[in-house]
């Protein structure tokens, strides 16, 4: 029987048709394409009044892991700012700390809020959950140095999406289970939670069409654990599986219809709920996966961009 899947927003579909056909995704394909998902930051920058500081942080090898600092021009800065730590998409096996930076930016434009993003290093090189670990070492090195980058420690909330959504789901259930550091609030951008890929959604999105398939995402699970279907999978390197959502932060979680996490993502929240957790979900009808990141002009876009940093805002002054 043909899987029937939703339909996506008629001018993010048309906007989405003007862009080349994906290309399958292996090891392969991948050597072509990770060049080309580097990006520029200082475009981003253009028409801002941001400070800017590279710094690195040790992994728990050793490692140096790179970060960058943005942050209001001195004479913008409020003292006790909030932080946003950024960790980026690619499907864990692309991109940089730049990538969809535009989107924090925007938050340091209306909060004034610092953005830290991390270069976490990407599978298959490293495997299981060095990824979330890198993360880890990323947001307890601004934890210890607060003061330093004038950030309020009560009021740092760690934001992804796609992969670095799972990754920021990943990293607060580490901190949440080692005691520290202390996280305000979750933003989970279309995460790439479940390294199962057996969803209705991702069977709705098999061989696309799209931005990412169920195919890539096996790919990228696969570079992550492994294709061993016995393996056990930590719920930090895959948040799905975790036994206990418990006692997480204030939590935003949202997707598209029209792609592979809906369904996963759907359920997290849901789980959240029924541990008596708090969370806000939002599923736009239309959306193919990393739409309001790649279209942001979109009108679907523009209203997920904007109710996610109503959010924010909430949650900042609220607290909770």
């Amino acid at each position: 029987m043909t899987t029937v899947r939703p339909p996506f927003d008629p001018e993010l579909g048309a906007l989405l048709a003007g862009l080349p056909p994906v290309p399958a995704l292996d090891r392969d394909m991948l050597a072509q394409i990770r060049p080309y998902s580097h990006v520029p930051v200082e475009p981003l920058l253009e028409g801002r009044t941001v400070e800017r500081r590279e710094v690195t942080v040790p992994a728990s090898d050793g490692t140096p892991l790179p970060l960058s600092i943005f942050s209001p021009a001195a004479a913008d800065r409020v003292p006790g700012a909030p932080c946003v730590y950024w960790l980026h998409g690619g499907g864990m096996v692309m991109g940089d700390r730049f990538s969809q930076l535009d989107i924090p930016l925007e938050w340091l434009d209306r909060f004034g809020a610092v953005v830290v993003t991390i270069d976490y290093r990407l599978a298959p090189e490293v495997t299981g959950t060095t990824l979330v670990d890198d993360g880890y070492q990323g947001l307890r090195w601004i934890a210890a140095n607060a003061a330093e980058l004038g950030i309020d420690p009560a009021r740092i909330v760690v934001a992804g999406i796609s992969a670095g959504g799972g990754l920021a789901a990943g990293l607060t259930l580490m901190a949440r289970d080692q005691g520290t550091p202390e996280i305000a609030a979750q933003l989970l951008i279309c995460p790439m939670l479940d390294h199962r890929n057996a969803t209705t959604s991702s069977e709705q999105f098999a061989g696309g069409p799209g931005v990412w398939s169920r195919e890539m995402n096996a790919f990228g699970w696969e570079s992550v654990l492994g294709d061993n279907p016995g393996r056990a999978v930590s719920g930090y390197a895959s948040p799905a599986v975790a036994d206990d959502l418990s006692n997480l932060p204030p939590t935003y979680v949202d997707a598209g219809t029209a792609e592979v996490f809906r369904d996963e993502d759907v359920e997290y929240a849901s789980r959240i709920w029924a541990a008596g957790g708090r969370a806000d979900l939002h599923v736009w009808a239309g959306g193919f996966h990393g739409f309001d990141a790649l279209f942001p002009q979109a009108g679907l876009s523009e209203a997920a961009r904007r109710t996610r940093t109503e959010w924010l805002a909430r949650t900042l002054e609220t607290g909770r």
